[in-house]
């Protein structure tokens, strides 16, 4: 039987992990079987696997590691709030192994029984039919953005559950699933001036934000904008490796959410940032569901936020299924987005927008991904464009069949917003290419949380 105590440390083996993932191989091999999980952790504990080499940018540099070194008193396991938010806190940056266990929910006090969204509102005078009635565009207008009592109080309110739920990833840590049961609900994670980061095997849902701020300004009739993210990689965080895990707003979809003032009440925002001058990052072997605002990478289209230069991400092997946008959109980085599968369903419950966003100085490079989209969806729209100049795309399949998505982007795009070849760059830190056709059935039982850590002592 397994035993759990708080922030108890347990033996563990003392080598550095050697990793077990597939070796690099040429640009569009046969396809190769998936490790096994079971074998693969029992050659080597989960949480002492490293980032392989060449799997993605965030093997560039020292490579990512996380805290795959952490001796025997830096490894925690933990099932609850408080012990989580203890083991960031022990021992500062060096190396550690956090192991989740069940389900820990954010929206709790501090001895754990549950908060809602009223008692964050709490003492701040906040009310929602209040903050429909003074910011109704009718009384209020649509020309300057929500001020007064009720924007003060809102602002209140959201500072308190941002202060519960917010929780910062220090740097040389492995957090990981203990079992693909593993998950994380209601939090904001971050990833915040920290680096060489290891996140895998959980399940994260439902950041939702208790008070969505209305902004009339905000496109052509305003909207609705929620706050956190289920992980930012931010200010500078470099090496970071988030793998086999799930993003997931279920079972609290914003297509619940009512809406007012004609525009959805939007609770969520996005699942996996990357901004604010943020480099070197690999994301595999994840899936992505019913969620809108998917990937962002680079944080404003103004270079004070130090993107220039930064933002290398690598997309690989991960399942999208029925999200909105931004899968990713890009500006400024350069962007390795290979061997994904992107599937939408006629009747997801999220609108599809497009896939790939073209921003400001994004190099975004996409090849060899699958589209499984409903009949009828023009492939045009999985490309969006947001000033960007050039992208580029080889070897993706829609429905079975390679189509040259830049092309289909061009002729339907007007001729101030048409992509170029983007020819700068090629990518070269890969492990396993395969042929788009080949992508989906090889990733149909291969993402998300599959495996099991060590167990505690």
């Amino acid at each position: 039987m397994r035993h759990k105590k708080p922030l108890t440390p347990v033996s563990v083996v003392a080598a550095l992990a050697v990793s077990l993932l597939a070796a690099p191989a040429p640009a569009l091999a046969s396809p190769a079987p998936q490790a096994d999980p079971t074998a693969q952790t029992a050659r080597q504990p989960l949480e002492r696997q490293v980032l392989p080499e060449n799997d993605g940018w965030a093997a560039a540099g020292a490579g990512t590691t996380g805290g795959s070194a952490a001796g025997a008193d830096r490894v925690y396991d933990v099932s609850s709030k408080t012990e989580l938010l203890a083991a960031f806190a022990s021992g500062g940056a060096d190396p550690k192994i956090i192991r989740v266990h069940g389900d820990i929910a954010a929206n709790v006090d501090a001895s754990g029984s549950p908060l809602s969204c009223e008692d964050y509102a709490s003492g701040t005078g906040y009310s929602l039919a209040q903050y429909l009635y003074d910011f109704d565009p009718a009384r209020y207008g649509t020309t300057r953005e929500p001020e007064g009592a009720q924007e003060t109080a809102r602002r209140a309110a959201a500072a308190k559950q941002a202060a519960n739920i917010r929780w910062d990833i220090p740097s040389n840590t492995t957090i990981v699933g203990a079992g693909p049961d593993s998950s994380i609900t209601g939090a904001a994670l971050r990833i915040n001036r920290a680096g060489n980061v290891i996140f895998r095997n959980l399940t994260v849902r439902d950041a939702a934000d208790c008070f969505p701020a209305w902004d009339p300004t905000d496109g052509t009739t305003g909207n609705w904008n929620s706050e956190y993210d289920l992980l930012q990689i931010i200010n500078g965080s470099t090496n970071v490796w988030v793998d086999h895990s799930h993003f997931t707003d279920a079972p609290n979809l914003d297509s619940a959410q009512p809406s007012y003032f004609g525009r959805p009440y939007q609770v969520h925002d996005g699942a996996v940032d990357v901004t604010n001058g943020s480099d070197l990052v690999t994301m595999s072997y994840n899936r992505f569901s019913d969620h809108d605002k998917l990937l962002l990478i680079g944080s404003t289209d103004s270079t004070n936020r130090g993107d220039a230069g930064k933002l290398r991400v690598t997309i690989h092997h991960n399942v999208f299924e029925n999200v909105g946008q931004r899968a990713p959109r890009v500006r400024y980085g350069q962007v390795d987005v290979y061997n994904n599968h992107f599937k939408t369903s006629a009747d997801s419950d999220v609108p599809y927008g497009y896939t790939f966003g073209a921003g400001v100085e994004s190099h975004l490079y996409a090849e060899a991904n699958a589209f499984t989209l409903p009949a009828g969806t023009p492939v045009a729209s999985l490309i969006a464009y947001f000033k960007g100049k050039v992208i580029a795309t080889t070897g993706n399949a829609v429905n079975g069949k390679i189509v040259d998505l830049r092309a289909a982007y061009n002729a339907a795009a007007p001729a101030d917003r048409q992509l170029g070849a983007d020819d700068s760059w090629t990518p070269v830190l890969r492990t396993h290419v395969n042929a788009a056709q080949a992508v989906p059935a090889l990733l149909a039982d291969a993402v998300g949380p599959v495996f099991t850590a060590g167990a505690a002592n």
